[in-house]
């Protein structure tokens, strides 16, 4: 049985990814030991796990992730009233496959999309 889902996504920089969604997005450093090139963190139910790529280009990072929401409108006014860069093409919007969603890039160009199922 499956029970969870960790993505490990890279980052260049641990303090940069560490600053950006602690004090961005409100996630939480997971656990009291500090692993070197290795960060884990949690904002509510969702655990992101980050890997040190010192070499990685941006550019071509394809690393992404969907998260789901069901408080999607509060979350995006959040982000805008602190703002959080949302990707250009990643605006708040229903799309057809009955999802609400939006998107933004971390530091190293990781893609997170955020969605809310339309009932």
């Amino acid at each position: 049985m499956l029970t969870d889902i960790h993505p490990k996504l890279p980052m260049r920089n641990k303090t940069t990814t560490r600053d950006y969604y602690i004090n961005q997005l409100g996630f939480k450093a997971l656990g009291s030991v500090d692993y070197d090139g290795y960060l884990m963190l949690k904002k509510n139910n969702i655990e992101l796990h980050f890997f040190e790529f010192k070499d990685l280009n941006p550019k071509e990072n394809y690393g992404q992730v969907y998260i789901r929401t069901n408080t999607i409108d509060q979350f995006y006014q959040e982000l805008l009233d602190k703002n959080i860069a949302i990707h250009p093409n990643g605006k708040l919007q229903v799309q057809p496959w009955g999802q609400k969603e939006f998107a933004l890039l971390d530091p190293d160009s990781n893609l997170l999309t955020f969605g809310q199922a339309i009932l």
